[in-house]
């Protein structure tokens, strides 16, 4: 026990319900030890216990059962308490729950100063945390004129200042664009590797999981699975029997296996996968191709209704914020851009570029500070009129939808919307159980409060709620952050759902490159508050010097097909998805015969 700074010994927790309910039981004796030094990450679906168990750590929740020991500090002791949350800081997941102050600079130096850290401490402690997280520039700004992402790197500033021995991430990188995350965990790496902190991390990015020393996966309020990454990934079947899903490369490797191949499955990494793959590919292929994959050319359109009409026009417009104070920030500048009528619409942008900005100018909830905004050929800020129609043909969803949960029952947050438009009693009924059938609600459930639903469940009644109204234009700004990949998954069926029965178009806001590749007609990229690029997903990554420039990313499969072009290997690299990969893979392995 000497070297263990983390003991959770066979604890368990029942969530606090209304009388006459059973308990919810989110631990069921846990027993986990982490040792001084260590980086550890831990994984598991949404309701698997990982929250709860990080809130254990510096005493947010005391055990129902067993004991939880700090530095061999006792969490339940309370003459501890300051000692242990000093020793142990926690990052969450959404930074509005952690950020207290009204300027930036103010928020991270509020640990400290009630610490009782001295001023010139506290100076230097800011400076070199905001820079760590790279908000220096933003330190004079007001938390709530930042973006999500910004936000996020504020709060893990906040918790750096107070120097901790142990750091416990909960989802830090949920909202943080590819650039942000890997800012974030260059930092974890440094802290973990240069200055000997413990850290503890909690996400659903297998990518950030592949870098720890060691991976614990929990489900239904237990250890499912424990040891290094290499150990764990490569259970391919029983990563997904838990509801998570493998690196993109090991998925490769398992479903090459699955055809046939023996390969090892220990492609932690673009390059180890890259390793294993050239050997694979040994002889096949003597110089890089630099043509478009032919299973992309040869791919069908995955929207098949766009009829060449628009949904949506946006010409040409600016938005201000703060105009004319010292606050005045320009977040989209003389933006321009179509959505035609049935088609999915990707749009992705760094952190700040001014994507959630743009997205609530599309139903009137901003108004241009100059240029036009046109549904269905109407300019909807031409009368209030307009703009109130203009909410009911473009419905919005955002970035945590359960947030937009208020009405007593989910028949009732459903129906809010329908109720609003005028229509009738048997109308809005019908819109109402249609569209708790589109996200997979029982009908069993629209009595019951939204309230009591598990986080996922939310998510869905939220979305619910938006396709009640039936809108022309589904416009979704992140509504998968902090899910799962079944989750995940389970979102993106409801809006592919929605749309084929519909055939409404969907404007898709996300910063995961994996998903903007695979339900995408065409992308949208904007950086510094304008249009970067768009085009078809292979047009759009094949520009991957540009994207990563700009704060962006490019798919996990994408990179491994440059890298192997980088070695000499004739694959195209404008290949997104793991099933174009295996068959380019087999097909250059086979002589050309897939």
């Amino acid at each position: 026990m000497e070297n263990t700074v983390i003991f959770a010994d066979n604890i368990s927790y029942s969530y606090p319900v209304e009388e006459g309910k059973s308990p919810v039981l989110a631990l069921d004796g846990v027993t986990i030890k982490i040792n001084r030094g260590e980086f550890v990450a831990v994984l598991g679906h949404n309701g698997s216990g990982k929250s709860t168990f990080a809130k254990h750590l510096n005493a947010i929740l005391l055990p129902s059962g067993g004991t939880v020991y700090i530095d061999n500090m006792d969490t339940r002791d309370e003459s501890l308490l300051l000692a242990i949350r000093s020793r142990c800081g926690m990052v969450f997941q959404n930074p509005d729950n952690q950020i207290v102050a009204t300027v930036v600079e103010e928020d991270v130096a509020f640990a400290p100063e009630n610490m009782g850290v001295p001023p010139e401490e506290i100076r230097r402690r800011v400076d070199r945390c905001l820079d760590i997280v790279g908000m220096s520039q933003y330190k004079k700004h007001a938390p709530h004129l930042l973006s999500g992402g910004q936000k996020q790197r504020v709060a893990i500033a906040g918790v750096l200042a107070m120097e901790p021995s142990i750091l416990v991430m909960d989802e830090p990188t949920a909202m943080l664009d590819p650039s942000g995350r890997r800012e974030v965990m260059s930092t974890i790496l440094e802290l973990n590797k240069q200055r000997d902190m413990t850290v503890v991390l909690i996400t659903h990015h297998m990518d950030e999981a592949a870098m720890a020393q060691r991976v614990i996966v929990m489900h239904e309020g237990e250890v499912a699975l424990e040891g290094t990454p290499r150990e764990v990934f490569s259970q391919v079947e029983r990563i997904r029997g838990l509801s998570l899903l493998p690196p993109q490369t090991v998925d490769i490797l398992f479903r090459l296996n699955k055809r046939g191949y023996s390969l090892p499955l220990d492609g932690m990494t673009v390059e180890e996968c890259a390793d294993t793959l050239e050997e694979f590919l040994k002889g096949r292929g003597s110089e890089a191709s630099s043509g478009q994959s032919p299973s992309a050319q040869e791919r069908p359109q995955k929207n098949q209704r766009f009829c060449g009409e628009n949904i949506l026009k946006v010409d040409n417009i600016s938005h201000i914020y703060s105009a004319g104070t010292p606050f005045e920030k320009r977040a989209i500048d003389g933006v321009g851009l179509t959505v035609g009528k049935g088609e999915f619409v990707g749009l992705i942008g760094h952190t700040g570029s001014g994507k959630s900005t743009l997205v609530q100018h599309f139903n009137g909830l901003l108004s241009p500070t100059s240029g036009h905004v046109y549904v269905d050929g109407v300019d909807i800020n031409s009368s209030p009129q307009e703009a109130r129609k203009a909410r009911f043909k473009v419905g919005l969803v955002f970035q945590y939808p359960e947030y937009q949960l208020f009405e007593e029952t989910i028949y009732r947050d459903i129906a809010f919307g329908p109720k609003n438009m005028g229509l009738d009693e048997d109308e809005i009924d019908r819109r109402v159980k249609r569209a708790a059938s589109q996200v997979g609600l029982e009908e069993s459930l629209l009595e019951a409060s939204p309230f009591d639903l598990s986080g996922g469940q939310k998510r869905r009644a939220a979305l619910a709620g938006v396709f009640a109204m039936e809108p022309e234009l589904l416009v979704l700004d992140e509504p998968m952050a902090g899910l799962d990949p079944v989750g995940r998954e389970e979102i993106i069926s409801c809006i592919e759902s929605y749309r084929r029965e519909t055939g409404s178009s969907v404007l898709f806001v996300t910063h995961s490159m994996e998903d903007a590749a695979r339900i995408s007609d065409r992308l949208i990229v904007l950086s510094g508050g304008k249009v970067l690029t768009e085009g078809a997903p292979e047009e759009v990554f094949s520009r991957s010097g540009e994207l990563l420039e700009n704060g962006l990313d490019i798919p996990m499969v994408t990179r491994l097909f440059i890298e192997l072009n980088r070695r000499g290997i004739a694959l195209p690299p404008s290949v997104y998805t793991t099933e174009q990969a295996v068959e380019e893979i087999i097909k250059l392995r086979e002589g050309g015969h897939a």
